[in-house]
């Protein structure tokens, strides 16, 4: 089964330094029919303008993941980083028993453009961390490639959740495929372009879940960034009480 979810039909948050897109209920939008898909909880496509970004605020008990699709993302945290994140690189910030972090425009003259995902942990109260790792092999004729998991093997994001996202960037009439294992849940979004999903047609900023599909076939009509977050369900995973 794949429910589709248009960009046109995601929330809305608007600010003079910021155009913010939300595929499930975030901050004054509230949708109840779209409160998050298995272990994801927030999927953001921000766009913020020079100079401008999110002042120091805190967060408990989320996975956060940063993936920069254009410019550059200045990030400091009450854990002592401070770093940059581009294009090409991901960062993953648990925040467990509390942490602040601020996120702004590292540049005074371009926008940048990033996706923030919320991931539920599997486990409350681990103590906060921080993680930034490049993009590896992540070109057009290398498929579908791991870019966080569970147990950060070979050099990817780890993410404390039963978890894994895969990433691909597709040249026009390329074709790649991911094989579910059986109750695992998957969410494809279009970071850009244009692409069919097991005969759906999804464009930037369209989000689809899927369950109860074991194999997931991505073909590109043209130029295509797509991200496939696998995951176990919330009844298959690890009691987070």
């Amino acid at each position: 089964m794949i429910t589709i979810r248009r960009s046109g039909d995601r929330g809305t948050t608007r600010l003079p330094w910021l155009d913010s897109r939300h595929s499930f209920s975030f901050g004054d939008y509230y949708d109840p029919e779209h409160m998050g898909f298995g272990f994801l909880r927030v999927i953001n496509e921000d766009r913020v303008a020079p100079g401008g970004g999110f002042a120091p605020h805190g967060h408990r008990d989320m996975e956060i993941i940063s993936y920069v699709v254009d410019g550059a993302l200045a990030h400091k945290d009450s854990l002592g980083t401070g770093s940059i994140i581009r294009s090409g690189e991901i960062q993953r910030m648990s925040a467990g028993t509390g942490i602040r972090h601020s996120e702004f425009n590292a540049s005074k003259t371009e926008p940048v453009h990033f996706l923030q995902i919320w991931i539920l942990p599997a486990r409350l109260g681990a103590p906060p961390a921080y993680e930034q790792v490049p993009l590896r092999h992540l070109e057009p004729g290398n498929g579908l490639r791991r870019i966080a998991t569970p147990d950060g093997e070979g050099g990817t994001l780890l993410i404390g959740a039963p978890v894994t996202i895969h990433a691909a960037r597709l040249a026009g009439g390329e074709a790649t495929r991911l094989a579910l294992a059986p109750g695992r849940l998957a969410w494809a979004q279009i970071v850009r372009g244009a692409v069919v999903v097991n005969g759906h047609a999804l464009s930037s900023g369209d989000g689809a879940a899927m369950a109860s599909e074991p194999v997931l076939e991505v073909g590109s009509e043209a130029i295509s960034e797509v991200l496939l977050i696998e995951m176990d369900s919330i009844a298959a995973g690890p009691d987070r009480r």
